[in-house]
């Protein structure tokens, strides 16, 4: 019988770690931790980054799990419940929409797309799950930062940066402006994407919430600007049905009815 190889347990062990520490973690606080000598854990570290598990923060130099994971560990999302019980609502949300529909979570301050169903026509398409989305410049990032407190933006405006990362002209790049747009998206119970992350796309999303109330996910379509909207903005009907998934999306999780 085949013996342990000790360099994939300690990969998994540093791995299993990062899991744990959502800032991330130094060089010197893993090798203290699993006791193990710095030179070895750089070793693995690096080798890891290679293979796009890990990512080094530029700024602290700290380690954390990078999107490689994450694509690996797609096939868990099939267990995930919301995801489960979202399944059969977003197949019919893009047979009434004729549009594409993503359902998305929060991880580490972006959207984790956990569930993405084609547009119902013969086009070609990518799947998207496992991709992360940036909060502020989606519909499903602007659904979370308006309804999950653990999305919304960190500290006072003094402290934010002058600008968000700008993805088209019409990115939203102020925390003045996300601010105003999160109070509306509250108001009306639905965020927009206009054009901000791809020029010609337009989205719509809604928050799924859990038995307690809270946000867990959101829902959302997105399509051509052409298909979407109309001579006053977004299609309403549109509007209608991604607000109708979400709702009962939300009843299946046990949320009371709103």
């Amino acid at each position: 019988m085949a013996g342990r190889i000790q360099s994939i347990e300690r990969a998994a062990a540093i791995l299993r770690l990062l899991a744990g520490g959502a800032r991330g973690l130094s060089l010197a606080e893993i090798s203290r931790t699993l006791d193990l000598p710095k030179g070895t854990v750089l070793g693995i570290l690096r080798t890891l980054q290679h293979v796009g598990f890990v990512e080094q923060d530029a700024s602290t130099g700290h380690y954390r799990l990078g999107g490689g994971v994450l694509r690996l560990g797609t096939r868990y999302l099939d267990g995930n419940e919301l995801r489960t019980r979202a399944l059969n609502w977003a197949d019919s949300l893009a047979g009434r929409s004729g549009e594409s529909v993503r359902i998305g979570t929060l991880h580490e301050r972006q959207v984790l797309v956990v569930h993405h169903v084609f547009r119902p026509d013969d086009s070609r398409q990518t799947l998207e799950v496992g991709s992360l989305l940036p909060l502020h410049a989606t519909a499903l990032g602007k659904a979370l930062m308006a309804f999950d407190p653990l999305a919304a933006p960190d500290g006072p405006e003094e402290d934010a940066p002058p600008e968000l990362a700008s993805y088209t002209p019409r990115t939203l790049t102020t925390l003045p402006a996300l601010l105003a747009e999160l109070d509306s998206v509250r108001a009306n119970g639905w965020a927009p994407e206009l054009e901000e992350l791809v020029e010609g796309e337009v989205a719509i999303a809604a928050p799924i919430r859990d038995r307690s109330g809270t946000a867990v996910g959101a829902i959302g379509l997105s399509g051509a600007v052409e298909r979407l909207c109309d001579e006053r903005g977004l299609r309403m009907d549109q509007v209608s049905y991604v607000r109708d998934a979400a709702r009962s999306i939300s009843r299946e999780l046990g949320a009371h009815p709103w």
